[in-house]
């Protein structure tokens, strides 16, 4: 089993990062046509759309008949071992349409609906997050840690809003109710790099509502893997949220979260 992760581990690297090359490559050319999807201002490029092509294209190369489900044109069955892959091919389209550098490509390779293996490619910078479970998580070669901190008032959090204006707003109002209770917040536009920062100590926390599994299959492995608490939607007292948080501090960020509201933001 531990060589299967970590072979799937080297694929997920792989493809993503032949899929970041390729968004980085067409984004002025993309930009130009976009369409959108659950809002008007949830959009999704040519840039989407083709990285998600490529990357079902090469995983059907590398690891023929295996299920994808990916973002843009959703999934089916395989008729391989069991592993399905998970697939965001831009997390942060909105930043990617914009010409901001914090978007990502998101792989995860995925057994029973549980993370496996994954990476997380910044076609900006090139950087690439990746795990595999019980192996480990690593920032191009260098393993991670989450950060020490046990305070949560002087902890850094990250979050992210919805597209849809009524479930910003009560995102919004549950941050404002916090915001007295930590250091500050971080709003960056991607939740697979707002994950990975967990794992990389550039944040303490990473609190979250209305995830879909391919933005966080990849991402909450990557910062589980490098010591963060993780919870994934509906799994717990959360509710909706994704949540993951250095231990020293999760306890207490929980149930701060649980009494300011959080189960009732959707």
């Amino acid at each position: 089993m531990v060589h299967l992760r970590d072979s799937l581990r080297e694929v997920a690297v792989r493809v993503a990062a032949e899929a970041a090359e390729l968004v980085e490559s067409i984004r002025r050319s993309a930009v130009r046509d976009v369409s959108t999807k659950s809002s008007t201002t949830d959009p999704v490029t040519a840039g989407d759309r083709a990285a998600e092509r490529l990357v079902r294209q090469r995983l059907a190369e590398l690891r023929p008949g295996e299920a994808v489900l990916g973002e843009e044109e959703g999934g089916g069955a395989g008729d391989g071992d069991g592993v399905c892959w998970v697939v965001d091919p831009i997390d942060g389209t909105v930043n990617y349409l914009y010409g901001l550098p914090w978007y990502s490509v998101s792989v995860a390779a995925q057994l029973d609906g549980v993370s496996v293996a994954g990476a997380v490619v910044e076609p900006s910078s090139g950087r690439c997050w990746s795990a595999a479970r019980g192996s480990g998580a690593t920032l191009d070669g260098t393993p991670l840690r989450v950060t020490s901190t046990d305070r949560l008032d002087l902890a850094l959090l990250a979050t992210g809003f919805a597209y849809r204006p009524e479930t910003r707003t009560r995102q919004a109002a549950l941050i404002g109710r916090l915001l007295g209770r930590v250091r500050d917040i971080r709003r960056a536009g991607s939740a697979a790099l707002d994950l990975c920062m967990v794992a990389a100590g550039w944040v303490d926390a990473y609190v979250e509502h209305g995830l879909n599994p391919w933005d966080w299959a990849a991402g909450s492995l990557i910062a589980e893997e490098a010591g963060a608490v993780v919870s994934l939607p509906d799994s717990g007292t959360l509710g909706g949220a994704t949540f993951a948080a250095a231990p020293g501090i999760s306890e207490e960020l929980r149930t701060t979260l649980e009494e300011l509201g959080v189960v009732d933001v959707l």
